[in-house]
């Protein structure tokens, strides 16, 4: 299928991530970009909420919204953003957990995992199973009523999916887990990182730059960086698997999806025709965005 107009105007506006020359990001350039949000109006509105709040989790910085005024027990939503695990924070990603939490009628739980170079894999990997481990082990703090989600974008995907293995071999139970055009292997390999490797907005050299920053010498068949690569996913949590039909990490994504229903568990894979990678995030830009957190949200309250 054809691009979608509106992914056909971003990308002739936006025909790479980054917009850069990848030799340049030195830390100094890459703190200057994690300043700026050329996106911010496009991100959707702030819904102003009655509780919202920063905490910590074992030292892990988070945000709790929360829709309604209430004090009863509610499901959790632990919500992982994107950004290639380099940039990104709670704050660029604040109205999509703020729309997440109304849409789903849940706590989300938002994470500012550690990012990359600074603090390489497992670095993001590790705050996220923190702040998961922190949700079971203090249910009431959250006001979690036991039911538990992980959801998480692109890097944030890739943290939510190793999450959820790792919460499995603990013996905790989630609910669900929701990848959206997640990052499940690094070996960049699949026929959708050729089709789709440059003018499509992330770029097939980005996607390897991102890595080099994460996870540089790390193997790359460790669970913990690519989940794709795990050996058992029977006994994981029940999954919607969201994909961009022109995106890189479209195949990877998909795949997993597969080895998911191969090994019994409940799954439920959707591509957006003509999507690009990115597009959940930029209602301002996608209609397609709507359509997807409508779907999102179903799919958590119905486990939820």
């Amino acid at each position: 299928m054809p691009l979608h107009p509106q992914a056909r105007e971003y990308v002739a506006q936006y025909p790479t991530d980054l917009g850069v020359d990848l030799a340049t990001l030195d830390l100094e350039k890459i703190n200057e970009m994690r300043g700026q949000d050329a996106f911010a109006l496009k991100r959707g509105a702030h819904t102003q909420l009655p509780f919202v709040r920063d905490e910590t989790a074992e030292g892990v910085p988070i945000r709790i919204y929360r829709a309604d005024r209430g004090d009863d027990a509610l499901p959790v939503i632990v919500y992982f953003h994107g950004g290639g695990w380099v940039f990104g924070s709670v704050k660029r990603n604040d109205a999509v957990a703020r729309d997440l939490a109304i849409r789903a009628g849940a706590v989300v739980v938002s994470v500012d995992y550690r990012l990359a170079p600074e603090h390489p894999f497992p670095a993001a990997a590790d705050d996220a199973w923190t702040v998961v481990r922190d949700l079971f082990a203090r249910p009431a703090f959250y006001q979690s009523n036991g039911g538990v989600a992980v959801v998480g974008d692109s890097a944030g995907g890739n943290l939510a999916a190793v999450a959820a293995w790792q919460a499995r071999d603990a013996g905790l139970t989630l609910a669900h887990q929701t990848l959206i055009y997640p990052v499940m292997d690094v070996a960049m390999t699949t026929p959708s990182y050729r089709e789709f490797a440059d003018g499509y907005g992330l770029a097939a050299a980005e996607m390897a730059w991102f890595i080099d920053q994460y996870a540089d010498k790390t193997d790359p068949a460790d669970p913990r960086l690519a989940p794709l690569r795990l050996a058992d996913c029977a006994g994981l949590p029940p999954a919607t698997i969201v994909t961009a039909e022109c995106d890189v990490l479209r195949d990877e994504a998909e795949l997993y999806g597969t080895r998911l229903a191969q090994a019994g568990v409940p799954v439920e894979v959707r591509r957006f025709d003509g999507a690009v990678h990115g597009f959940f995030g930029l209602p301002g830009m996608f209609d397609q965005a709507m359509e997807a957190r409508d779907y999102v949200a179903d799919r958590l309250r119905e486990a939820l």
